[in-house]
């Protein structure tokens, strides 16, 4: 490691004036969230600070040092030399940090602390539920929740930027952390309630097929469950439009461009009395799970904790309450 940059039982007079005096936590901050996005643009706006000020705070850090610490490649920002020894230096810095967070949580237990979750955009129809509930047993808990696509939550959690991450596939690559199923995450066919399907009580995936279908866009964790559908039987759906979210999905089932797929979660709002419903098709609901996740050998925060094990504990309740809606989804379950 930088010699300057040398962590260790040394007093306080010690450390370097220079980072002292024309360095602030700000600064680093906007630099590590630059390295890791590789852009000044996605780096202002997770910090909700204007491009300007990330640009002018960078500059200051990079007088501070004296050494380039950023450069230009193709579109994206990288690291120089200096930048990468910052760079890493920063990240202990956080994880320690982070580490003296969760200790003083501990102390304090349930009376203070923080919550950051990220989930996978189809959740965030789940994931308020359980922070509305989580928050009547511990008002004073600070709750962050960030909605992004399942790539964009990968990504989160392999910088370490939240404490746990909701979302409804976890594959292959997940082999370094731990998985949590917590709730039932069922995927329906759904349709105007005027559509000729709607009054059949069975429906063959090749009578499906007959007709366009919208789906969500490559890499999305419903389309890839929905395609393995059809491929079983041998069947390609005709796939009219790719949309990136479910409420442009709904909107365009009901505006009668196609059929889809989605998790019952993004019907509850309307419930079964909205102008959407489901329908009757051989390989459906694909019952799956939703999970929560978290990096293997991370330490948990009391509040991480405490929320995993609640919501955990919500499950019956919430299988409950979505069979109370649609009971023919869990009908099987039931009989």
């Amino acid at each position: 490691m930088h010699k300057g940059f040398e962590v260790g039982p040394q007093a306080a007079s010690e450390i370097p004036e220079f980072i002292v005096r024309h360095t602030t936590m700000r600064q680093l901050q906007i630099f590590e969230a630059i390295v890791r996005h590789g852009s000044f643009t996605r780096a202002a706006e997770e910090l909700f600070l204007t491009q300007p000020t990330v640009s002018m705070q960078t500059k200051k850090l990079t007088d501070a040092f004296g050494l380039p610490l950023l450069m230009q490649v193709g579109r994206q920002v990288r690291p120089t030399e200096a930048g990468e020894v910052v760079y890493s230096t920063i990240r202990e810095m956080f994880t320690s940090l982070n580490n003296l967070d969760v200790a003083l949580s501990e102390i304090q237990g349930l009376k203070r602390g923080r919550l950051r979750l990220a989930v996978v955009s189809t959740a965030k129809y789940l994931a308020p539920e359980l922070l509305g509930k989580f928050n009547e047993l511990y008002p004073n808990i600070e709750l962050s929740l960030k909605v992004s696509n399942r790539d964009r939550v990968i990504e989160r959690m392999a910088n370490h930027e939240d404490d746990l991450y909701i979302m409804g596939q976890v594959a292959h690559e997940f082999d370094e952390v731990e998985v949590h199923p917590f709730a039932p995450n069922p995927l329906v066919v759904i349709a105007p309630k005027t559509h000729p399907l709607a009054a059949r009580s069975e429906i063959s995936l090749a009578e499906l097929a007959e007709y366009p279908f919208i789906l969500r866009e490559p890499g999305s964790g419903i389309r890839d469950a929905t395609l393995r559908v059809f491929d079983a039987a041998g069947i390609e759906p005709k796939i009219k439009m790719e949309l990136g979210s479910n409420e442009a999905i709904k909107h365009a089932v009901l505006a009668g461009l196609g059929l889809s797929v989605l998790s019952l979660h993004s019907m509850t709002l309307e419930g079964p009395q909205g102008p959407l419903g489901l329908l009757n098709v051989s390989g459906f609901p694909i019952m799956r799970q939703w999970f929560i996740v978290h990096p293997k050998g991370r330490m948990l925060s009391l509040v991480a904790k405490s929320f995993l094990e609640f919501a955990i504990s919500e499950q019956a309740r919430m299988r409950g309450s979505m069979a109370d809606q649609w009971p023919a989804v869990f009908a099987d379950e039931r009989a």
